[in-house]
């Protein structure tokens, strides 16, 4: 069941390796940054969801969906805060009932935004972090 879970998550996340792969010029962002926080994202979000190898194929196509709107959101709306909150919302609710098909429950459901704010969180974290230790080497 692990090794089938593992090809799953090594499938789904090669698309995302692609691409990392096509940077646009002038972009300061190493190659593969971005393909290696997918895949934590990916491993992150499975695990504290618990998904199933059945649920993860139906899973992960929903979550793309919902994250592609969010990005068209948050681009659409960078300047205007109430715009983002209420479109945000509505993604959000759309989503909801997607992910509430997928996973089976409510609860679980509601996990999907909780989970996913905190691996932003925890990356915030960990970036703000490493630019400390970065200021820390320099002096």
């Amino acid at each position: 069941m692990k090794k089938i879970f593992v090809v799953l998550v090594l499938v789904f996340s090669i698309p995302l390796l692609t691409i990392a792969q096509n940077q646009k010029p002038g972009q300061t962002q190493r190659p593969g940054v971005l393909a290696n926080v997918q895949g934590l994202k990916i491993a992150y979000i499975t695990r504290e969801l618990n998904l199933s190898t059945d649920e993860a194929q139906k899973f992960w196509p929903v979550y793309y969906g919902f994250n592609d709107e969010m990005k068209a959101v948050r681009q659409k709306y960078k300047d205007d805060v109430l715009g983002f909150d209420e479109a945000s919302l509505s993604v959000k609710k759309k989503y909801y009932n997607e992910f509430k098909k997928v996973l089976g429950s409510d609860e679980r459901a509601n996990k999907v935004f909780m989970v996913d704010r905190n691996f932003g969180a925890a990356l915030k974290r960990e970036l703000d972090k490493r630019k400390e230790l970065r200021k820390e080497r320099k002096r």
